[in-house]
């Protein structure tokens, strides 16, 4: 598949019919601690998911009270979000979150599960940043949950090859190509069986956790607070994930229900 035939929507298109069996399944993600602490964060609302796919967390967010709004590129994925129950009652922009323009402004917006790296430049996903800062009320705030970069998975000839199950019937790999100058890794997920194969590719941008701060800042935001996940654990640590949190340079303090601050230690002050 060449970079004409990759579009915003082929990796969800590909994987939106494995999608909620793949992800709330053996390789789960810890949706209860996401909606939990965003709903925190988005208080009385509204909030908006940057590639809402097929509702993972925007469901039962919107389940425990926040009215919640989506930009998706993928309509296999909002197939599968419109076909479950609540699905349909959130309103939803079609297209890519690189650059969006909306009527409604954000108490919250947020996007999760590494879905920003699929801006795959620079510019796009500096350009995300500053749709995401038009879009947030005074006193709005950025959340990404987001891998660490860990390049070193890549072997010398910057590739990796991994199986990640093997069954009677079936078999999982795994397969990459890293370009550490681009920053981009190009891979698939391929699947094995009797009945043929079925590969679900994806590609991304990475960026470091100082690129994203910077990008912040060209959008006039300033990180507020980094976690190493959901559960406020510190960041850093060896699970390589962050879970971030900018706001307005100049907009109000946001007061968390917990009526203390709870910025950590990566804070940046301008």
């Amino acid at each position: 598949m060449s970079d004409d035939d990759y579009a915003d929507a082929t990796y969800g298109d590909r994987i939106a019919e494995i999608y909620d069996e793949r992800y709330l399944g053996p390789f789960a993600e810890d949706t209860t601690g996401a909606v939990s602490f965003l709903k925190e964060l988005a208080g009385d609302g509204p909030a908006l998911e940057l590639g809402i796919g097929t509702g993972r967390v925007a469901l039962p967010l919107a389940e425990a009270g926040v009215e919640v709004h989506g930009i998706e590129s993928s309509e296999a994925m909002l197939t599968k979000l419109k076909a479950k129950s609540g699905g349909d009652r959130i309103p939803v922009t079609v297209g890519s979150f690189a650059d969006f323009s909306l009527q409604t402004r954000f108490k919250l917006i947020y996007v999760v599960f590494n879905t920003f790296f699929g801006l795959l430049t620079q510019d796009e996903q500096v350009s995300a940043f500053e749709a995401v800062a038009r879009h947030l009320t005074p006193d709005g705030i950025f959340a990404m949950q987001a891998f660490v970069p860990d390049v070193g998975r890549f072997d010398a000839h910057d590739q990796r090859v991994a199986t990640e199950s093997v069954g009677i019937d079936e078999v999982t790999l795994e397969t990459s190509t890293h370009d550490p100058f681009a920053q981009r890794t190009d891979s698939a997920y391929v699947t094995i069986r009797n009945s043929g194969v079925r590969m679900y590719p994806v590609r991304i941008r990475y960026a470091y956790v100082s690129e994203l701060d910077l990008m912040a800042r060209l959008a006039a935001l300033r990180l507020r607070e980094r976690w190493a996940d959901w559960d406020r654990q510190p960041y850093p640590s060896r699970s390589w994930t962050h879970v971030s949190v900018w706001e307005h340079v100049d907009g109000s303090r946001v007061q968390l229900q917990t009526g203390v601050d709870t910025r950590s230690s990566a804070q940046v002050d301008p």
